[in-house]
């Protein structure tokens, strides 16, 4: 069921902060930040904040993204979800 957009809690276009995990890998800011730009091209790594696990066997990722729409996120939050190296997108 499509939202009404005026009903929406979020104005377009903001920054909208993305909690991403996954299993520590050197590769894994440099994934995420490459399917974050391909929905944002204002995206860069001072928009991400890496902070690993106490044990170091994960890495969380907060990104901050432009959001210019609902879809938008929808289409970031499939990508991102549905990516091997992700294990949860909040």
């Amino acid at each position: 069921m499509a939202m009404d957009p005026k009903e929406s809690l979020i104005e377009y276009p903001s920054e909208f902060p993305i909690k991403v995990m996954g299993p520590t890998h050197d590769d894994f800011a440099s994934t995420i930040h490459d399917v974050v730009l391909a929905h944002d091209p204002s995206f860069h790594m001072g928009k991400m904040e890496a902070r690993p696990s106490g044990k170091g066997n994960y890495t969380g990722l907060t990104v901050v993204v432009v959001a210019t729409s609902r879809e938008m996120l929808d289409k970031l939050y499939t990508e991102l979800s549905s990516h091997p190296m992700v294990k949860i997108v909040l």
